[in-house]
C-alpha cells in the first residue's frame, strides 16, 4: 500500500529551522509543512502589509527558503505553508527570488489567496462576536484585517496545478498537512471518517516539537533527552487513513503515546466536536499505540459533516499597554517590592491617572498566578511589573514612568528599571457563510 511521509518544519512563526533542515536531508519525506500563522499574528502582518505593500509575509521566510528550497528541491519534497500570512503573493515572488538565485529552474510557486475578507465585513455588521457578545458594529476600535480560516480545498487545486511550493494566507492549521493526503489519494470530499483521520495527521503535526516532547518536558517528572537538538514530528499514511507518527532515530525529544495525548488535547474544546473548515472531526476515540522506539500508530479518528460557515479572524486596534519593571535583591527584597507597588498605586492616585485594567505583579511570587492572600518564604529577589491598559498612549507612557523614577525615589535598592508602550492588536471571531469567500491559486514559475 502506498504511503505518504509529511514532516512537520516549523510550529509557529519564529521557530527554529535546524529541525526542518533535518527532517529534508535524512527524512525520506514526500513533504514538509511550516504552520506558522497565529490570530494575532496575521493582524499584525497586515499593519506591516499597510505600511509596505511589499512585505506582510512571515519575517523569517526569506531566511527559512534560502535553506530549504535547495534541500527540498534535491530530495524531490514538496513544501506547503502558511508563511504567507497577509501578502501571499508577495510571499510567493520572495521565494521565487529566491529560487533564481540558487539557479533551482523549473520550480513552481503557488500562492493561495481568498482569505481576506476585510471588504466583506461591512455586510456583517450585525453578526455576534464570539469574545464579547455583541454584534461587530459594537466593536470598540479600528479594525485592520479580517480573515476567514479556509480549508484544504486551495491547497489541493494548486498541487493539481503542479506546485512545488504552496505558500497561503489564513488556513486552518491542520489543512497544510491534510491538503497533500487529500490529493495524492484523492480522497472525497465527502468521506468524513478519512477527513476526520487526516485532521488528526495535520493536528499532531502543526505544532512542530511539541509532539516529540518539547512542551511535554519536566525535569525528574517527564524527563526528554536532548531537548536542545529536538527533532521534528513525521507522519506516515496511508490510503486509507492509517499512520504512525515517528521522528528521526538521532533527532533528540521522543514520540510516545503520552507526547502525542497532550499535542492531541492541546486547544481542543470537545474532542468529540473539533470544528475545522474541512470537516467536524472527532479525537474522542483516539488511542495510541506503541509499536517500538519513538513509532506510534494512530487509531480511532473519525468525521462527520462540515459546517456551512466559516471562522473569520478580526484583528482591530484595541489599546496601548504600558510597562515597568524593576529589581529589588537581597534581604527584605519581598517586602521593597510590595512597597514599590504600593507606592506606583498611590502614585497614579495623586495625578489622576485612570486606566481600563492595571496589573501589579512580582514576578517569581504572584505574577502568573492570583495568589493573594498566600504566604511566601522570603525570596533573595523580586522583580516589580506594572502594566496598565488605555485607549490613550501618552496614559500608558505614565505607568512606565512612574516605575523608573522608583530608581532615586525609593524605596531602597532599585536596579535594572525598564518602561514601555505597546500598540495592541486584539483578535476577534465571527462566522460568515463559505458561499461568500472563494479561494484562487496564482502559480510563478522559475524559468
Amino acid at each position: 500500500m502506498k504511503k505518504i511521509r509529511i514532516g512537520s518544519g516549523a510550529g509557529y512563526a519564529g521557530d527554529r529551522l535546524e529541525p526542518a533542515l533535518e527532517l529534508l536531508e535524512k527524512g525520506n519525506l514526500d513533504y514538509i509543512g511550516f504552520e506558522c500563522l497565529a490570530e494575532r499574528t496575521i493582524a499584525i502582518a497586515q499593519q506591516e502589509k499597510l505600511k509596505n505593500p511589499e512585505k506582510g509575509y512571515n519575517a523569517l521566510l526569506e531566511y527559512r527558503m534560502d535553506k530549504v528550497l535547495p534541500l527540498a528541491w534535491e530530495n524531490k519534497v514538496k513544501v506547503i505553508t502558511n508563511m504567507g500570512a497577509a501578502n501571499p503573493i508577495a510571499g510567493a515572488e520572495a521565494i521565487a527570488r529566491i529560487a533564481e538565485e540558487k539557479g533551482i529552474k523549473g520550480i513552481k510557486i503557488a500562492a493561495v489567496i481568498g482569505d481576506d475578507v476585510l471588504e466583506k465585513m461591512k455586510d456583517y455588521q450585525d453578526t455576534m462576536v464570539w469574545e464579547t457578545g455583541k454584534s461587530l458594529a459594537d466593536l470598540n476600535g479600528e479594525i485592520i484585517s479580517a480573515n476567514a480560516y479556509l480549508g484544504s480545498e486551495g491547497i489541493v487545486q494548486a498541487l493539481k496545478d503542479g506546485a512545488d511550493v504552496v505558500i497561503t494566507g489564513r488556513v486552518a492549521d491542520p489543512a497544510v498537512f491534510m491538503a497533500p493526503l487529500i490529493y495524492e489519494y484523492d480522497w472525497s470530499w465527502e468521506d468524513y471518517d478519512l477527513l476526520g483521520k487526516g485532521t488528526v495527521v495535520g493536528h499532531l503535526l502543526e505544532c512542530g516539537g511539541q509532539a516529540t516532547g518539547g512542551y511535554y518536558a519536566e525535569p525528574g517528572k517527564k524527563d526528554v533527552e536532548n531537548l536542545a537538538r529536538l527533532g521534528f514530528p513525521i507522519a506516515e499514511v496511508s490510503e486509507d487513513g492509517s499512520f504512525i507518527i515517528t521522528k528521526i532515530a538521532e533527532a533528540g525529544g521522543l514520540i510516545t503515546r503520552h507526547t502525542l495525548t497532550e499535542q492531541l488535547m492541546y486547544e481542543i474544546h470537545d474532542p468529540a466536536n473539533y470544528i475545522t473548515p474541512d470537516v467536524i472531526a472527532d479525537f474522542s476515540k483516539v488511542e495510541f499505540h506503541e509499536s517500538c522506539k519513538d513509532v506510534v500508530e494512530v487509531t480511532g479518528a473519525s468525521g462527520k459533516e462540515k459546517t456551512d460557515s466559516f471562522k473569520v479572524s478580526i484583528g482591530y486596534k484595541d489599546c496601548f499597554i504600558g510597562e515597568g519593571e524593576i529589581s529589588y535583591g537581597g534581604p527584605g527584597a519581598y517586602e521593597r517590592g510590595k512597597l514599590a507597588a504600593e507606592i506606583v498605586k498611590e502614585r497614579l492616585e495623586i495625578r489622576g491617572i485612570s486606566v481600563d485594567e492595571i496589573k501589579y505583579d512580582l514576578v517569581g511570587v504572584d505574577s502568573l498566578y492570583w495568589n493573594e492572600g498566600k504566604q511566601y518564604a522570603q525570596p533573595e529577589e523580586v522583580r516589580l511589573r506594572v502594566a496598565a491598559r488605555s485607549k490613550d498612549k501618552y496614559i500608558a507612557s505614565i505607568i512606565g514612568e512612574e516605575v523608573e523614577t522608583l530608581y532615586t525615589n525609593g524605596p531602597a535598592g532599585g536596579g535594572g528599571a525598564t518602561k514601555k508602550v505597546s500598540e495592541i492588536i486584539s483578535v476577534a471571531s465571527v462566522l460568515i457563510p463559505k458561499n461568500v469567500v472563494h479561494f484562487e491559486v496564482k502559480m510563478l514559475e522559475v524559468k
